[in-house]
């Protein structure tokens, strides 16, 4: 099925292989993100990588991580350039991180941790090809989490913008994952996302 808000999703599409890049700070989750994704593509029978480009910066220093998934075996062992998703954990890092390098296709997309809206930001960062979700990530993380925890919150919009995994794959990661109680915190932040994603 192929949803108008969808990036890819006909069968087709499904064959080749969709690259994510995630920009957070140290200490936001960003890797840890992109494993929940990767490890539920992969016990949802696709082949994944996740990896992360960092040194040894401190904590609130910018990071980025990496995640694959495709239908077939990945061949590529390298950062991810032109990227399909870029996923911003940190909106502040909209003014000193390229995060729309690479994005030069009508099938990418960006989603930003953002209480503005998708067509502000889609302006103000001048991207011409794709679309822009926003989430207000921070503001829903401190409502059901108690903490500006946003990595989780990201994962249900990447979730609905690109249906490449399922609400219940991430649940099922989630509960391997976590102790029983925060799993179902981080689910309940996950579907909050999913619900209040915008799109432009």
């Amino acid at each position: 099925m192929v949803l108008s808000t969808s990036l890819f999703f006909s069968e087709t599409a499904l064959k080749s292989m969709v690259e994510f890049r995630w920009h957070g700070r140290g200490g936001q989750g960003t890797w840890t993100a992109s494993e929940l994704l990767a490890r539920t593509a992969l016990d949802e029978g696709k082949y994944i990588q996740s990896f992360p480009e960092f040194g040894p910066e401190r904590m609130g220093a910018p990071v980025t991580a990496f995640t694959r998934i495709s239908n077939g075996p990945i061949r590529l062992h390298c950062a991810i350039y032109d990227p399909d998703v870029v996923i911003v954990l940190d909106n502040t890092l909209l003014k000193t991180v390229p995060i729309t390098a690479g994005l030069n296709s009508d099938d990418n997309c960006i989603i930003i941790n953002s209480s503005e809206e998708p067509s502000v930001l889609k302006e103000n960062l001048r991207i011409e090809h794709g679309r822009v979700w926003t989430v207000p990530a921070t503001e829903i993380a401190i409502n059901i989490l108690g903490a500006p925890i946003t990595n989780t919150a990201l994962l249900g919009v990447v979730a609905k913008a690109t249906e490449i995994v399922t609400l219940e794959g991430i649940q099922k990661t989630l509960k391997g994952r976590f102790r029983a109680d925060l799993a179902e915190k981080n689910f309940a932040v996950i579907q909050e996302a999913y619900k209040e994603a915008k799109v432009k």
